[in-house]
């Protein structure tokens, strides 16, 4: 289903720039919202953010796209990080929003080139970071 929703320029380039970890974008996470018809940076998380804090920024009751630079400790003991992308539609959104954010999604993950771990919670209790490190140290 296409909703007609496209990825506003900055999405992608800001996303290039996440990768790198260049200044203004040396960041630990990029939160992303539809509105007018695109979707847009709504906010971002300085690098001295956790994961907590993050979640944090999800709203209660409203979908939103997300990356998120997640470091972690491989099973040897190796530190490393990974970028996720989550698709956040929690079961309090409304339908319409839910169905927006659905048929969206492949407009973003078009402007997120090189995303190779992606997520969706519908819930709290899957945003638990013991509930994802195992997704995410899958590709490892």
């Amino acid at each position: 289903m296409s909703t007609g929703v496209e990825a506003a320029d900055e999405v992608g380039s800001s996303f290039s720039q996440f990768k790198l970890q260049r200044a203004p974008y040396n960041v630990r996470y990029i939160v992303y919202e539809i509105k007018e018809d695109k979707i847009q940076i709504e906010k971002q998380g300085a690098r001295e953010k956790n994961w907590e804090d993050f979640c944090a920024d999800l709203p209660e009751s409203d979908c939103r796209y997300a990356v998120i630079d997640v470091e972690f400790e491989t099973d040897d003991g190796r530190p490393t990080s990974k970028i996720i992308f989550l698709s956040w539609a929690p079961d309090t959104a409304k339908v319409r929003s839910k169905m927006v954010y659905a048929g969206s999604k492949e407009a973003i993950k078009r402007a997120l080139v090189g995303v190779g771990i992606h997520l969706n919670a519908t819930d709290r209790s899957e945003l638990e970071f013991e509930q994802i490190l195992p997704s995410v140290k899958r590709f490892t």
